[in-house]
C-alpha cells in the first residue's frame, strides 16, 4: 500500500467529463458522497440525463451540456476545477471500425482539448480513462503494462495516443496525469440499446425478453469483467495517490477471466430467480467481430502497489448487484 501522506488533499471542485455516462454517473455520485463539488460536462451523445436525475437536487452538483471539442464549453466547465476526471469518449471497437473519424474527433481532439484547457485553467491532477484495448494483438496473459501489442481498431489507437499525450503533458508541463486502463466494465446504468452496446447488458436484455443472446464466435473468448464500483474505487484512489504515481497508466480490473459461455450461465442462474423462463434460453452464435481480442485478463500489481487498488467486487458479486437493477429497469 503506497504512503498517502505526500499526496495532495482531495480537490474541492472536480470536473467529470462524460459524467452523464454509465461510469461517469457513478463517479459523480461517489464524489458528491465524499463532499466534493462536482461539475459534469457531457454532450449527451451517449450519456443520459436520467443517469444524473438523482443528483440534480444536490447543491454541490452542476451540469454543463457541451462537447469536449468545443473550447468555449470546455473552458466554462473547467473554471475553478482543481482536478479532472476525463471519461468523455466514443467507446466501442466496432463503432470505431465503422466510423473512425468520429472516434478520432471525440477521443483524440477531445482529449488534447481537455489537456490544454486544464493546463490553462490551472487544474493540477487529471485522471483519465484508457482501455484494455491498447494491448491489441498481444497474446501474453495476464496483460501487464509495458507489454502492449499492435492495435486492432481505431478505438485502441486513440486510447494509446491518449496515453502518449498524457505522459508528454506530465513531463513537459507538470500535469499530474494518471491513466486507468479499464477492462470490460459492467454494472447498473450500462445501456443495452444500440448496435455498439457491451455484452453484459445486451445479454441481460435479450434474456429478459426471452430471446437468444448473440455471441460472436464460439463463446470461448475470455474477458476480465470488472464491476463498475471497482472502476469508481480506482478513480478515488488515483485522485488521492501521491504525485509519484503521476505520469503512469494502470490496469484496472478484477484480475480474473471468464469466457462468454460461462458468463451467460452465471447470468441465467441469477435471472432465473426473477424469471424462471430465462434459464433454458440458448445463445445464437454469430460471426467473430473484427478488432476483438481473443483473451484478456489484467495484471493489477502496479495499481495495487502504486495506487493502493485492491478491487472490492468479484464478477459474481457485481452480477448479484447489477442483474436485479436490469430486471427492474430494462425488461
Amino acid at each position: 500500500m503506497p504512503d498517502r501522506k505526500p499526496g495532495p488533499s482531495l480537490p474541492s471542485t472536480i470536473l467529470v467529463t462524460g459524467g452523464a455516462g454509465f461510469i461517469g454517473s457513478h463517479v459523480c455520485e461517489r464524489l458528491l458522497e465524499q463532499g466534493h463539488a462536482v461539475r459534469c460536462l457531457d454532450n449527451l451523445a451517449t450519456g443520459k440525463r436520467d443517469n444524473l436525475a438523482h443528483l440534480r437536487r444536490e447543491e454541490r452538483f452542476s451540469f454543463v451540456e457541451g462537447d469536449i471539442c468545443d473550447l468555449s464549453a470546455l473552458g466554462k466547465a473547467m473554471k475553478g476545477a482543481s482536478a479532472v476526471i476525463h471519461l468523455a469518449a466514443l467507446g466501442s471497437v466496432p463503432r470505431s471500425i465503422a466510423k473512425p473519424l468520429d472516434s478520432e474527433r471525440a477521443n483524440l481532439t477531445g482529449f488534447l482539448s481537455m489537456l490544454e484547457t486544464a493546463r490553462a485553467a490551472g487544474a493540477k491532477r487529471i485522471v483519465y480513462a484508457s482501455s484494455s484495448s491498447v494491448y491489441g494483438d498481444s497474446t501474453a496473459l495476464p496483460k501487464k503494462e509495458g507489454s502492449e501489442g499492435h492495435a486492432l481498431s481505431p478505438y485502441a489507437v486513440t486510447k494509446a495516443i491518449n496515453e502518449v499525450y498524457a505522459g508528454l503533458y506530465h513531463r513537459l508541463f507538470g500535469l499530474e496525469t494518471i491513466g486507468l486502463r479499464f477492462f470490460n466494465i459492467f454494472g447498473e446504468r450500462q445501456d443495452p440499446e444500440g448496435a455498439y452496446a457491451a455484452a453484459i447488458p445486451k445479454f441481460i436484455r435479450a434474456l429478459l425478453r426471452h430471446e437468444s443472446p448473440v455471441i460472436h464466435g464460439d463463446g470461448m473468448q475470455t474477458r476480465d469483467f470488472t464491476y463498475v464500483k471497482n472502476a469508481v474505487q480506482a478513480v478515488e484512489e488515483a485522485l488521492a495517490a501521491p504525485p509519484s504515481a503521476a505520469g503512469e497508466v494502470y490496469n484496472i480490473a478484477y484480475g480474473e477471466r471468464c469466457n462468454l459461455l460461462e458468463l451467460l450461465q452465471k447470468m441465467q442462474e441469477r435471472l432465473a430467480r426473477i424469471d424462471p423462463a430465462t434459464a433454458g434460453i440458448p445463445p445464437d452464435h454469430g460471426p467473430e467481430r473484427k478488432g476483438d481480442v481473443r483473451d484478456s485478463m489484467a495484471d493489477i500489481t502496479k495499481a495495487r502497489e502504486q495506487l493502493g487498488y485492491v478491487p472490492r467486487y468479484s464478477l459474481d458479486e457485481g452480477l448479484d448487484k447489477a442483474i436485479p437493477w436490469y430486471a427492474e429497469h430494462w425488461k
